[in-house]
């Protein structure tokens, strides 16, 4: 597959850009060699700057669940843009989106917007430690909450070890308020609500791992830390931001019953515009300023283009049999890989929720972080390289997820398992 043109762009994109590019995974690290350059996305499929069509399962890294430029969202955005595109001064539109969250969202009865997961995660934990008084965070090893400085950090060698930074700038002191633990694993949560329980503000979590690929909560494990939390007086924060509308329409707290104190979203609510959100019960929320003391604010919160492409993009997901197919049509591609796999005699561990997916290449289940950085990332290079040629964009790393659309249809996913079936043949 010709990409002469993007190599072009990429070297010119590494002489003014830092790393080349604005946020590191797209350098495509995780599987060597160098990025291509996107230039329109129609549907199901994206085009690069050599003229390629490639049927797309990143979709912008998940908000893209109605496809690129669905034309009702496109509309959208434009009768936004016509009236102008940022005032600083609210707007109705903010208003409606937060109802629409609400709606598929009981456990949060206020809203707050922001612009990015990043800044909803970090202001959820504030506002966490605000409403307790206390200053420990629990974070899970492999699950990822954005780039603030509390979160940047790995487990030590026992379960109740302190953080520790893994990143330059992060003051150690600073990481140090923030305990780690493995995911799926209730008994190194518990050791840690016993060694400093009164201290500990919230848990937050992803309820369906994204973030060290695909990894779907064992049965139990979320309601055990609903449990913890409440016995010691701690939060619970789902962090949503890539399974919220994804795993089911009200996310994973609908699909496993396990309401969260506080509530992160993003991605799909903003339909490819950026938009982050967070919330939860009006006696939390409610120590937000202006009306409480827990300070947060942004010029382009809520800005009139990020909820009305939330807004449009909502409204169509919320039409009957649409998620519905589009998860169907998940478990379909994932049936027809793993089958793949199997007949080439390639070891796979297939995951799948909802419309998010997961194809490890590994001997073993994956549970949690550990069990995920086993799988062979070479040979899912191999892989990726294999289909990209074939004309399939899976995710540039082992450890992220696969997304479908509405725009995903028979065809594409024919495509998708006859590229699949030589792949797995070369890999």
């Amino acid at each position: 597959m010709e990409r002469k043109r993007s190599s072009e762009l990429w070297q010119a994109a590494n002489r003014v850009l830092a790393g080349g590019v604005n946020s590191p995974v797209r350098a495509f690290k995780g599987v060597g060699g160098d990025p291509f350059f996107a230039v329109s996305g129609k549907g199901a499929y994206v085009t690069d700057a050599d003229g390629n069509a490639l049927i797309d399962y990143v979709l912008s890294w998940g908000p893209l669940i109605l496809g690129h430029a669905h034309p009702h969202v496109v509309e959208a955005v434009i009768r936004a843009m016509e009236k102008g595109s940022s005032f600083g001064i609210p707007t109705e539109n903010e208003i409606r989106l937060a109802e629409k969250i609400i709606a598929h969202y009981p456990s949060m009865e206020k809203v707050r917007l922001v612009n990015s997961g990043t800044e909803a995660t970090m202001s959820a934990i504030r506002l966490a430690r605000g409403y307790t008084g206390r200053d420990l965070l629990i974070k899970v090893e492999g699950c990822y909450h954005g780039h603030a400085d509390a979160l940047l950090v790995k487990a030590g060698s026992g379960l109740t070890t302190l953080g520790v930074p893994t990143s330059p700038g992060v003051p150690a002191p600073y990481a140090s308020c923030t305990l780690t633990m493995p995911f799926n694993d209730l008994a190194a949560a518990r050791a840690l609500f016993r060694e400093h329980g009164d201290r500990i503000a919230a848990i937050i979590v992803e309820p369906v791992a994204g973030n060290m690929g695909v990894v779907p909560p064992a049965e139990g494990y979320l309601q055990g830390l609903r449990q913890l939390t409440r016995e010691s007086g701690a939060l619970l924060i789902f962090d949503e931001v890539m399974c919220g509308f994804r795993v089911a329409l009200g996310g994973a707290q609908a699909r496993y019953g396990v309401t969260a104190d506080l509530t992160v979203l993003g991605k799909v609510i903003g339909g490819g515009l950026p938009v982050g959100a967070y919330g939860g019960p009006a006696a939390i929320m409610d120590l937000l300023s202006p009306t409480g003391p827990v300070y947060q604010a942004g010029t382009l919160s809520g800005n009139p283009l990020a909820t009305a492409a939330g807004i449009a993009t909502l409204e169509a997901l919320e039409q009957p049999g649409v998620f519905e197919s589009i998860a169907k049509k998940t478990g379909d591609l994932c049936a027809g890989l793993w089958a793949l796999a199997r007949s080439a005699g390639v070891p796979v561990f297939q995951t799948h929720v909802g419309t998010m997916a997961c194809l490890f290449f590994s001997t073993n289940p994956v549970r949690n972080y550990a069990d995920a950085l086993q799988a062979d990332t070479q040979r899912y290079a191999r892989f990726f390289w294999t289909m990209l040629d074939s004309g399939i964009y899976l995710a540039p790393s082992q450890f992220e997820a696969m997304f479908l659309s509405a725009a995903h249809g028979d065809v594409e996913i024919e495509k998708t398992l006859d590229a699949a079936r030589k792949a797995f043949a070369s890999c």
